[in-house]
Order: C-alpha cells, then structure tokens, then sequence
C-alpha cells in the first residue's frame, strides 16, 4: 500500500470508515505513522474525517420517515426501544459511535429522534478524537 495521497486519503478513508462502508481507517492511519507522517496531524485529518462522516449518518438519520423502517421490516418495539434510549441518554449517546457497525446505527438514530445536533456533532467528534489518541497510543507504545 502506498501513501501517496497523504493527509487527504487520510481523510476520505476515515469519513468512509463512519459510514456503512467497512473501510479500516485505523489500519491507514497506522500505516502512516509508520512511514513518518506527523502523529498529531494524523489524529486531526482522521478525526475530522470520521466525525464529518458520522455527521453524513446523523443527517440521514434526520431525513428518515417512520414508514421506511417499517417497510425495512423493523419492529415496533425495537423503534420504542431506540426512542427510548435515544431520550434517556440523548447526545452523550454519540460518544459511541466510533464502535464498528453499531456506531454507524447509533448516528443514524441520533438523526432520526431528533437528538440536538451541536450537542451530538461535538460528542461525536470527542469519541472518534478518542478513538485515533488510542490507535496512535497502540502504535507508539507497542
């Protein structure tokens, strides 16, 4: 693998690793820090990246009808039970979502119960920041 579009495939490996597409950005941004780019850019690029992508997530969330999940063959009481939790727990819920699959799901329900989005776009972006700091950490220390 090379390097060759720097900061910018950074970028648009980790905005496509927040959505549904199975990118491993984690293995980029790894791959370049072994070749000598700056650390603390990195985490930056990847982390703008994958909040921006989360974003794309919340946003179709948000442009989501009710119907479609049922259509989708949804159940009922798993829409209550996201409602539910996305009320409880509300924008801090999205600190998760740089969990693989499941944090994708959990940006879309962001979206789609209407959680506030300053709130939820800056736990986001705390989450995936937190996530590159532990790549970069696993590297560095191993």
């Amino acid at each position: 693998m090379t390097f060759e579009y720097g900061y910018l495939g950074l970028f648009l490996a980790s905005f496509l690793a927040a959505t549904i597409l199975p990118v491993a950005s984690e293995l980029i941004l790894t791959g370049m820090l072994v070749y000598g780019f700056e650390p603390w850019a990195c985490i930056l690029v990847a982390t703008t990246g994958n909040t921006m992508g989360a974003w794309l997530n919340y946003g179709i969330g948000y442009l989501g009808n009710p119907k479609w999940l049922q259509k989708l063959g949804a159940k009922p009481e798993s829409i209550q039970s996201w409602q539910v939790q996305i009320h409880r727990y509300g924008s801090v819920m999205a600190l998760l979502c740089w969990l693989p699959v499941v944090g994708d799901l959990i940006g879309i329900a962001l979206g789609f119960f209407r959680a506030p989005w300053l709130p939820t776009f800056a736990f986001m972006g705390v989450g995936k920041l937190l996530r590159y700091i532990l790549v970069w950490a696993g590297y560095y220390f191993w």
